[in-house]
């Protein structure tokens, strides 16, 4: 184990804590990371919370910082352009996660030099992981694995450490919970050395409240889904929109087709126009999938060597992790 031999000052350890509301249970994770990781900088970034959540995370010993910009994606990007750091803890501040868990993530991020480790919830109380969220993220994780390779379990997990190449040259630009989906996408689509270790996931205290939505933040990570596809995997995406368009101009059209083979006449011309229309659309979109697909595959070259320019664990071993100025 590389890590347990070594201290989190030697490895430049920032651990990020984007936070709104959370009071009845900030001190507990900063308490909790002190602990495990006693020369870690624990960074809180306060996000419009109407609560004691930034004082109590200051009384506890942790960099309290500040994000005007309502929403977890707006916060996480402001988190990643400000902190300079070797290794990065992102986890969310509902203490929700255990903590204990990181000496193994952190093990996994460094022996298989990975730049993202995933923390995989794994629980067994009922309210800690409600069956609607438990189906939802099957789900979406589902359709990402089918789209972009099956390499993750968990996509919605807000337990994950991150090398400092990863970091940045992560563009992250959404601005909720959705950005889980697209830390686990750019991932996958530029084909990131990663994994995945199961971690402990409890019940909220009883004061704290959850603020995911299962139903409208859950479409809004299927959009998210659909945006990341069109622009990853035009052609994919393209061809399915095609078929589309092609399946629904044949059950127009067939029943024309078979009347003038019956009759030898056209007695329908306008469902037939709008069957030839539909099929012409369907043909438009098969060339631009084509067309996008080679743009795309540029795009991910152009991303792969900014990812690639920058080194593993960062280019400045020993200085210890500082905001930008």
């Amino acid at each position: 184990m590389r890590y347990a031999a070594q201290s989190a000052e030697q490895f430049d350890i920032a651990v990020l804590i984007p936070c709104h509301n959370e009071q009845a249970a900030i001190s507990s994770v900063v308490h909790a990371f002190r602990k495990h990781l006693p020369d870690a900088h624990i960074f809180v970034y306060d996000n419009n919370s109407t609560d004691d959540t930034a004082a109590l995370a200051a009384a506890a010993g942790a960099i309290v910082r500040s994000e005007s910009q309502q929403g977890k994606g707006h916060v996480v990007r402001r988190m990643f352009s400000d902190i300079d750091a070797r290794i990065y803890i992102l986890v969310d501040g509902d203490d929700t996660y255990d903590a204990a868990s990181i000496g193994k993530m952190l093990d996994t991020l460094l022996d298989q030099q990975c730049d993202m480790v995933n923390g995989r919830r794994v629980s067994q109380e009922q309210e800690a992981y409600r069956f609607g969220h438990q189906f939802g993220n099957r789900m979406l994780t589902g359709i990402v694995n089918w789209i972009f390779g099956e390499r993750c379990l968990d996509i919605l997990s807000g337990y994950r450490v991150l090398s400092h190449r990863f970091v940045k040259s992560f563009p992250a630009l959404s601005t909720g919970f959705e950005i889980e989906t697209e830390l686990t996408v750019h991932a996958l689509s530029l084909n990131i050395p990663m994994a995945e270790v199961d971690t402990p996931y409890q019940s909220r205290k009883d004061e704290s409240t959850s603020k995911l939505n299962t139903w409208s933040d859950g479409i809004r990570i299927l959009w998210t889904i659909a945006i990341l596809t069109k622009d990853e995997r035009p052609f994919f995406f393209y061809s399915i929109v095609s078929m589309g368009f092609a399946l629904l101009a044949l059950i127009i059209g067939i029943p024309v087709v078979l009347e003038f083979l019956d009759t030898g006449l056209v007695l329908r011309f306008p469902t037939a126009i709008l069957a030839a229309s539909i099929m012409v659309l369907a043909s438009l979109c098969l060339t631009t999938g084509l067309i996008l697909d080679s743009v795309a595959r540029g795009r991910r070259e152009t991303k792969r060597m900014c990812y690639l320019a920058l080194t593993w664990l960062g280019q400045n071993r020993h200085e210890p992790s500082r905001e930008k100025s």
